[in-house]
């Protein structure tokens, strides 16, 4: 089973873009990082930039709508993921539960959504997904 950890630091929606990062803290994420790999579960993972770098398109108004970080209205955001593969969703939160996080940081663990969890008609309209993966 695939999960992805997503890491919501509190916060993290008014960082500006040059944010800057505790080396302490990286080196702690660092490793957790290599646990995750030494023991096969990860797959991969990243971080992001700041919201006040990013864009969002809505479409509300049927047309496409940019709108420039950082989001006023954004309580929570996403500062990063890992994507694992465990054997069951305890398994996802334990690892979950071994992170260095800090006091001001979440991380919501999702079910990545396999094809075979989908009836037949829905398989059939996704046929050629699996391609789209480099």
């Amino acid at each position: 089973m695939r999960f992805m950890m997503l890491m919501i630091p509190l916060g993290y929606e008014a960082a500006p873009p040059d944010v800057q990062l505790d080396p302490e803290r990286v080196a702690a994420m660092m490793r957790y990082n290599e646990a995750l790999k030494d023991a096969g579960v990860l797959i991969t993972l990243d971080g992001l930039h700041p919201p006040s770098m990013g864009a969002r398109v809505s479409f509300a108004t049927g047309e496409p709508v940019v709108t420039d970080g950082p989001f006023t209205e954004a309580k929570e955001v996403l500062g990063g993921y890992w994507m694992i593969e465990v054997a069951s969703r305890a398994e996802a939160i334990a690892w979950a539960k071994k992170c260095p996080a800090s006091a001001n940081e979440i991380i919501e663990i999702r079910q990545v959504q396999e094809m075979s969890d989908f009836p037949p008609d829905v398989q059939e309209a996704a046929a050629g997904f699996g391609d789209l993966k480099r």
